[in-house]
């Protein structure tokens, strides 16, 4: 399709819940031709939304990146200002604040952000640590490396409660603004911890366009704008955001094991099948408010965890 790689797209990973529920929501908007390999697709004033087999949910046109976000489950974002790195040379040997995210994708357990310091003294050490892409590594070992770090390098961590969540996407914030939030207010906790002392740069793990990230801060009144950079797969680019997502996701998971401890019960991360069958078992011993008050209650799988309920 002639002009694609010039429109501002997103693209999200949606479970076969998300996938229905979707297609249910723009069925006014539903197209009747189909691209190679689709299920559905929808124009929706500007944009377009193209959903394929594989689960990848494309998101076209202008307010892509703020529609996608209302399905809480970003993977993948791609716009043209995303499409390439533009860091200075050298950039892995500076003095860089980190920060990402984890938790945006999972029903249960809250949206976690870290931001962390790291200079350029800093990283044999980490290196030997084991701090790298936590990605590539499982969550015993991201706790173990995150035990040895916190207490080395100038961070901060911030969790939405699932309460705190409902409550913001019902006030009509969406996940995206939620996240810029976060960051930007991590990012200050640590400014302020390391001053008289400040970073060559500041590094986001890139989640919205730097437009729309700026944007969702509008009504904040103190915004970190000095030296600032965003790029995709930063983990990879800095040792800052690698050793910021292995915290958040320490802290993620500590959450997690903390809510297993008051339900009494295992819970599964991500957002499933399994997931919908421990939300039923969940709505069976402890009613629908409990419920909510541990997942993102906009997910498609509150409603699949309803119907298994039922059964």
């Amino acid at each position: 399709m002639r002009g694609r790689g010039l429109i501002a797209n997103t693209v999200i990973q949606a479970s076969n819940g998300q996938l229905t529920e979707m297609k249910q929501a723009y069925t006014p908007y539903i197209q009747p031709k189909l691209p190679p390999g689709a299920l559905f697709s929808a124009k929706k004033g500007s944009i377009t939304i193209t959903a394929y087999k594989s689960g990848k949910v494309m998101f076209q046109g202008a307010g892509s990146e703020l529609e996608a976000s209302k399905w809480g489950n970003s993977l993948q974002k791609s716009t043209p200002s995303m499409a390439k790195h533009t860091l200075p040379d050298g950039f892995q040997t500076k003095n860089v604040l980190g920060s990402d995210e984890v938790g945006t994708g999972d029903f249960f357990g809250p949206i976690t952000v870290c931001a962390a310091y790291v200079a350029k003294e800093q990283m044999p050490l980490l290196t030997s640590l084991g701090v790298k892409d936590s990605k590539a590594m499982k969550d015993p070992e991201i706790c173990q490396i995150a035990e040895k770090i916190m207490p080395i390098i100038p961070h901060s961590v911030l969790l939405c409660p699932n309460t705190k969540y409902n409550e913001l996407i019902g006030a009509g914030i969406n996940q995206g603004q939620m996240k810029a939030m976060l960051h930007n207010r991590a990012l200050q906790n640590v400014l302020r911890r390391m001053w008289p002392e400040e970073p060559d740069a500041i590094l986001i793990d890139q989640f919205a366009e730097k437009n729309t990230y700026y944007r969702y801060l509008a009504k904040e009144s103190d915004v970190v704008r000095d030296k600032v950079f965003f790029a995709t797969k930063a983990e990879g680019l800095h040792l800052s955001v690698a050793a910021a997502s292995i915290i958040a996701r320490y802290k993620f998971v500590e959450a997690f094991s903390e809510m297993e401890t008051e339900l009494k019960m295992p819970l599964t991360k991500g957002a499933g099948p399994k997931v919908d069958q421990v939300a039923a078992q969940i709505i069976k011993k402890y009613g629908t408010a409990t419920l909510e008050k541990y997942t993102k209650k906009h997910f498609a799988n509150t409603e699949k965890a309803n119907r298994l309920a039922r059964l």
